[in-house]
This record gives C-alpha cells, sequence and structure tokens, in this order.
C-alpha cells in the first residue's frame, strides 16, 4: 500500500472516531436526511432486513452464502466489526477497499458538512450508496440496535427477517419480551412479509400483531424443524439448524423475485463462514473455541453445544465482558462449565473489572479455580498447555482473539470505533 493511501485512510477513520462523541441515536431523521443528500440510495437496492435479539450475523451470513452461491451479486451489512471496520460493509464477502472508505468518508463529509451525525448513521448511509454503486442485486441488511428506530429502517424490503428475541440491551429497548419485541417488530413493513423463528407467546404475539396491522403475510419457523430437503451447514451448533431454516424460508418466499434452485442453498449453507460464533480453530495440538456470547441467551447456546458436539472433558475458559451486559447470570451459566477459567479485561471503555468477574465464577462454582489476568495475552500464555480452550463473552474480546491468534488480516486497531455513547431517543 502507498503512504498516501495509508495518510487517507487514516484521516478516515480518524474522522469516523470523532463521529463517536454524538453517541448514538434511535430515529430515522438524520440517517433519511443523509441519504437523501446523497440521492437515495436506498431506492435503487433489494434488501432483506434483518433483526432480532441472537442469530442476526449467522443467518445473514447464510442468506448472503445461498444468494451468492446462486450467482447473485450480494451486499453484506453487518455490526460490530470484530477487527477491521471493513468488515462492516462486504459485497460478495469483500471487505470494502481501504479508498473506496476514503472516497465514500470525503464524499459524505461534503454532502453534509455540519457533521453532527453518529458514527452508525454515517455508516449505514455509507453502505447503502457502497452497494448502489456496485449495483448489488440484493443486500442483506442486518439492524444495529432494535429496530424500529434502528437506522437501518429508512429501507423498504422484500423481507423482514425477525430470529430471535431475548433481553439484551433492556435499558434501551425495555424490560419485557413484549417490548422488545415491539422495537425489533418496527422494521415490518406494508404488505412485506415477515418471517421469524420466535416461538415464546409473549414476543410472538406482538410479531404477529404489528404483520396484521401491517397486511403482512408471516412465516413461523417452529420446532421440530420441517425442510423440503436436508439442509447441512458448516457452522457449528444446534441453534444454526433454527438458522439455516430461518434463512431457507425467507429464499423460498422470495423466489419468484430472486430465484434459487435447491442445490443451490445447499452450496451456500454448506460454505457459510461467519468468524466468531462457535469458531473451532486449531494451534497445534490445541483446540480453541471462539463465541461471542456476550448475553444469556447466547451464553445458554454455548453452554449447550460445549455439551453436545464438545462432550467428554472440560474446557478452560477464558471470559471477558462489558459492564453493561447481564454478566452476573451469565457467570453462574458458564461457571459449572469449566475447571479453571481466566477472567480477562474487554478493549472497551465498558469493560467489566476481570477480578469482579472471576470472584462471580468463584462464588457460582467453588470448585472452580477462577484466576483475573491483566489482559488477554497473559490469559492466551497461561492456557497454552491447555487441550481445549474456550474464548468467550463479549465479541470485542473474540475480535481481539483473533488477531492474537493470527487469525486475521489486519490488525486490531480499527476495533475502538465500536465503542459509543448511550443512546438518545429522537422519534
Amino acid at each position: 500500500m502507498k503512504p498516501a493511501e495509508t495518510s487517507g485512510y487514516a484521516a478516515a477513520l480518524e474522522f469516523l472516531y470523532h463521529l463517536k462523541i454524538f453517541g448514538a441515536n434511535f430515529g430515522l431523521e438524520t440517517p433519511r436526511r443523509l441519504a437523501a443528500l446523497v440521492g437515495h440510495p436506498q431506492e435503487k437496492l433489494r434488501f432483506i432486513h434483518v433483526a432480532g435479539t441472537n442469530g442476526k450475523g449467522s443467518t445473514c451470513a447464510m442468506l448472503e452464502s445461498i444468494y451468492r452461491a446462486a450467482g447473485w451479486r450480494v451486499g453484506l451489512f453487518t455490526s460490530p466489526h470484530l477487527v477491521s471496520f471493513r468488515e462492516r460493509i462486504q459485497v460478495n464477502r469483500r471487505w470494502i477497499p481501504e479508498n473506496e472508505i476514503v472516497r465514500l468518508v470525503a464524499e459524505l463529509r461534503a454532502a453534509h458538512p455540519a457533521n453532527a451525525v453518529t458514527l452508525f448513521e454515517f455508516a449505514t448511509v455509507m453502505a447503502l450508496k457502497y452497494f448502489a454503486e456496485q449495483k448489488c442485486d440484493l443486500v442483506i441488511w442486518e439492524t444495529g440496535l432494535g429496530g424500529r428506530l434502528d437506522a437501518t429502517n429508512i429501507v423498504t424490503p422484500l423481507a423482514s427477517v425477525i430470529t430471535n428475541i431475548s433481553f439484551d440491551h433492556q435499558q434501551w429497548l425495555g424490560d419485557t419480551l413484549a417490548k422488545i419485541a415491539a422495537e425489533k417488530a418496527g422494521i415490518i413493513k406494508t404488505g412485506v412479509p415477515v418471517v421469524t423463528a420466535e416461538n415464546q407467546p409473549e414476543a410472538l404475539a406482538v410479531i404477529e400483531q404489528v404483520a396484521r396491522k401491517n397486511n403482512s403475510p408471516i412465516v413461523q419457523i417452529t420446532e421440530p424443524l420441517t425442510f423440503n430437503f436436508q439442509p447441512s451447514t458448516s457452522l457449528i451448533g444446534e441453534h444454526q439448524k433454527r438458522n439455516a431454516a430461518l434463512a431457507v424460508a425467507t429464499v423460498e418466499i422470495l423466489q419468484k423475485q430472486i430465484p434459487v434452485s435447491k442445490t443451490q442453498i445447499k452450496i451456500g449453507l454448506q460454505q457459510v463462514n461467519w468468524p466468531g460464533r462457535l469458531q473451532l480453530v486449531e494451534r497445534g495440538g490445541q483446540k480453541i473455541l471462539l463465541d461471542g456470547a456476550h448475553n444469556v441467551a447466547g451464553a445458554e447456546t454455548l453452554r449447550a453445544a460445549l455439551a453436545k458436539d464438545f462432550a467428554g472433558g472440560k474446557p478452560v475458559l477464558i471470559f471477558g465482558a462489558l459492564a453493561d451486559k447481564n454478566w452476573p447470570d451469565i457467570c453462574r451459566l458458564l461457571a459449572p462449565l469449566a475447571a479453571k477459567i481466566f477472567t480477562v479485561p474487554v478493549a472497551s471503555e465498558r469493560t467489566m473489572n476481570a477480578a469482579a468477574l472471576a470472584e462471580c465464577f468463584r462464588a457460582a462454582n467453588p470448585a472452580t479455580v477462577a484466576t483475573a489476568c491483566d489482559n488477554l495475552a497473559d490469559a492466551l500464555n497461561a492456557s497454552k498447555d491447555e487441550p481445549f480452550v474456550v474464548i468467550t463473552g463479549s465479541l470485542y474480546l473474540v475480535g481481539e482473539a483473533l488477531e492474537r491468534l493470527g487469525l486475521s488480516p489486519v490488525d486490531g486497531s480499527e476495533r475502538g470505533l465500536n465503542e459509543w455513547l448511550a443512546p438518545k431517543i429522537h422519534k
């Protein structure tokens, strides 16, 4: 890379870091205004909009892989990123190039010189503009936080997908499943089909009510899962079968608009790649499982996966969490799974103290040895001779692990762009 290019990219990143001072907004006025200033790029694109508490990213990755296997040009917008900001905006699973980040930042700054826009709002419109320029046939479009007032909700999709509803971000989305479901169901648009894997009556009733109000046909994925064929996915975990069923049902609903064969669906699911979510890597004779179990439902999924797919021995656990998550309950769920636990701080202003995490693990399971480490590097060194290590908790920690294990093509200097201040609500 030429020095000038590096300098330009560094300056663009510096501007994006600057946008963090505006925190996070719940509201659609600013992203709509910014999109209008660059020509309403969302009107030139087709979307599948995906919301939910857990499984959004995996479902998005499956949808992207299926449509790409069918020969379509597919945009993918997700967050947060594990290592590089460029992960958030991909076309056919290729990260947006650095020079395109530089250009888009300059063009959007020129269109909106006041700069009173949040990082996520800015990134959302950057993605829209890039996908339109790339002439994507379809965009797999993941919400950031919630749905109803999320910046991504300025689009009208071909289908709205709601993976599931569980407790996370209660301070902003609500303290009941019904309230959280109402925020997620806010992506439902008039006449646009809805596909959901939610099965809890309290949350499902809200989704169904919003769908009826919008005259939107709804398809619910129920247990036991049924398919017209038996798909398998490359991703680990029983829960991924439900995500696969959700993706397949969405593809089938949209067959008239975007045809995909059964063979292409199978290929897409078999080739899907989604780092940091029950991702198993081997280093020498050691197995390392990386999983961003950052809420209670995620911890339960990890526990189930360890029991089914990795039975026969207790792993060593390396754990770090953000202070605004329900870390006490996560610790209680994971404490019985490991005889030895190393707790670490997360590279975030919102990190939970490692010593407090270790104390919580010991209280939950006095038989375990829980040790607080100063950093992830120390925990990895302390566990280097262990046959099986699970690194979990925050996705920020998983991103750092990918870098330290040499599994990322770039350094982790951009992980700080995941930081945000408490959201403000502007309806």
